[in-house]
C-alpha cells in the first residue's frame, strides 16, 4: 500500500507543482556528488606528482584505464533513476527502492567481472596506454589494487540511482563526503609510506566507507525480496546498453579531438588539455540540473502527467539557460585572465585565443543540450539518446576534426568539430522534446 508521502508526491506532481525550491533542491546536492571526486583527484594527483614525474606518469596511465572503463557504467546511476522516478511518481516508492535493489546485484555482478578482467589485463593496457615497461609496471601496480574497488564504485553508482529516483539527493551527497574526506586524509598519509601504491589504498577505503553506506541506506529502506529478479535485471541491462553505446561515442569524440590536437604540436595538445579541463568543469554545474530535470520528469511520468513532464523540461531548460548564459559571459569577460592561471607559455595562449570562443558558444548551447538531455533520460528514451549522440559523431565531430586535421586548421578546427558535435545534439534534443513522443516512450 502507498505510503502517505508517497500519494501527496503523486498528486503534487499531477497538479504541475514543480518549483524552483524542487529543482534547485535537487541539482545543489547533486553538484556536490559530481563535483566530489574530480576535486579528489586533483588533490591525488597534486601528492602523487611530489614523487617524480614518473609516478605521476603511471597514475595518469592507470587513472586514464580505470575512468574509461568505469565510465561507460553509469548507466547504473542513469538508468535507475529513470526506472525508479517513475515509480516513485506513481506512487510505487517500495517498487523504486527494489530497482535499486536489483541495480545493486548488477552492480555487484558485473563489479566482480571488470574486477577480474582489470587484475589479469592491467599489464597489457597500461603497456598498450604508456608505451614505457617501467611505467606500465608501476601502473599496473596500481591497477590491481584500485580493481578491489570496481564493485563498490558501481554500487555507489546504483545507490546515486535509487535515491536520485525517489528524489532523495542529499544523502548521496553526504554519504561520498564521508568516503572522500577520509580518503582525501589519507592520500598523503599512505603516498608518503607506501609510495604511488598508498594513492590506490586511499582510493579503495573511500569507495569501501561510501559503498557501505549506500548498502546501509538500501537495507534499511527496502522491505521486499533480496533475490536477484533476472527480468528487472533484464530489462536494466537493455536501456544499460544503449546507454553505454551513448557514453562511448562522447569517448570517442573527446579521444579523437585529442588525437588530432596533438598532432597539431606540444603547444596546441597542452591547449586543449586546458580548454577540455574547463568545459569538463562547466558541464559539472549543467548536468547538476539535468539530474534534477531526469529526477522530476520520471515522477511526472509515472504520475502520468506528460504536462507536467513538459513543465520540468521547460522550467529547467530556462534555469540552465539562465546559469550557462552567466558562465558564458564570465568566460568572455576573463579571457585573457583565465588561461593564465593554467599557462603562462605565449605559444599555448596563442592556440587557446580563438578556441576560446567557440568555447564559450558550447557553453550557451550546452545549456539547452543538458537541460533536454535529462528530460529524455528521464523519460528512458535512451534509444534516442544513443542515435542522436552517434549521429552527432558520425556527421558533426569526426568529419570536422579529420578535415581540420587534412588543411591544417590547428586547435580551432578541433573545437569547430566539437561546436558541431553540440551543435547537432541541440537540433536533435530540441525537436525530440517539441514532439512529446518521449512522453510517450
Amino acid at each position: 500500500m502507498a505510503s502517505r508521502s508517497d500519494q501527496t508526491t503523486g498528486s503534487q506532481n499531477a497538479a504541475g507543482q514543480v518549483t524552483a525550491g524542487q529543482i534547485f533542491g535537487l541539482a545543489f546536492p547533486a553538484l556536490g556528488v559530481l563535483a566530489a571526486m574530480p576535486l579528489y583527484l586533483l588533490l591525488d594527483t597534486a601528492v602523487v606528482g611530489r614523487l617524480g614525474g614518473f609516478e605521476l606518469a603511471a597514475l595518469g596511465a592507470a587513472t586514464t584505464i580505470q575512468a574509461q572503463i568505469t565510465t561507460q557504467l553509469t548507466f547504473l546511476s542513469y538508468g535507475t533513476t529513470a526506472r525508479a522516478s517513475r515509480l516513485f511518481g506513481a506512487a510505487k516508492k517500495q517498487e523504486a527502492i527494489a530497482e535499486g535493489v536489483q541495480a545493486t546485484w548488477v552492480a555487484i555482478l558485473v563489479g566482480l567481472l571488470i574486477s577480474t578482467a582489470m587484475m589479469l589485463g592491467a599489464p597489457f593496457f597500461s603497456l598498450w596506454l604508456s608505451g614505457n615497461t617501467e611505467v606500465a609496471h608501476a601502473a599496473t601496480q596500481w591497477l590491481r589494487v584500485a580493481a578491489l574497488a570496481v564493485p563498490l564504485v558501481l554500487i555507489i553508482m546504483a545507490g546515486n540511482g535509487w535515491l536520485r529516483g525517489i528524489q532523495n539527493t542529499r544523502l548521496p551527497l553526504y554519504f561520498t563526503l564521508a568516503g572522500v574526506i577520509p580518503g582525501a586524509i589519507l592520500i598523503p598519509v599512505l603516498v608518503s609510506h607506501f609510495g604511488l601504491i598508498g594513492s590506490a589504498w586511499a582510493n579503495v577505503v573511500a569507495e569501501s566507507i561510501t559503498a557501505a553506506l549506500f548498502l546501509g541506506a538500501l537495507f534499511k529502506a527496502h522491505k521486499g525480496t533480496w533475490r536477484p529478479q533476472w527480468q528487472i535485471i533484464k530489462q536494466q541491462l537493455v536501456m544499460g546498453k544503449d546507454l553505454i553505446l551513448r557514453s562511448l561515442s562522447f569517448q570517442v569524440a573527446f579521444l579523437s579531438a585529442a588525437a588530432v590536437a596533438a598532432r597539431f604540436g606540444t603547444a596546441s595538445l597542452a591547449g586543449h588539455q586546458i580548454l577540455l579541463q574547463l568545459w569538463n568543469f562547466i558541464t559539472l554545474v549543467l548536468d547538476s540540473l539535468a539530474i534534477a530535470a531526469q529526477t522530476l520528469t520520471g515522477a511526472a511520468l509515472g504520475a502520468k502527467s506528460a504536462q507536467v513532464a513538459r513543465t520540468v523540461g521547460i522550467k529547467v531548460v530556462g534555469y540552465s539557460v539562465t546559469f550557462a548564459a552567466v558562465l558564458g559571459l564570465v568566460f568572455a569577460l576573463f579571457h585573457q585572465q583565465i588561461p593564465r592561471i593554467f599557462s603562462q607559455d605565449q605559444s599555448v595562449l596563442a592556440e587557446i585565443s580563438t578556441p576560446w570562443w567557440i568555447m564559450v558558444a558550447m557553453i550557451v548551447l550546452g545549456g539547452i543540450v543538458f537541460a533536454i538531455d535529462g528530460v529524455l533520460l528521464g523519460a528512458s528514451d535512451a534509444v534516442f539518446l544513443r542515435n542522436a549522440s552517434i549521429a552527432a559523431v558520425l556527421l558533426g565531430f569526426l568529419p570536422g576534426v579529420w578535415i581540420a586535421y587534412a588543411i591544417g586548421a590547428g586547435l580551432t578546427g578541433v573545437w569547430c568539430g566539437l561546436l558541431a558535435f553540440i551543435l547537432i545534439r541541440l537540433v536533435a534534443v530540441v525537436i525530440r522534446f517539441q514532439s512529446m513522443k518521449w512522453a510517450r516512450t
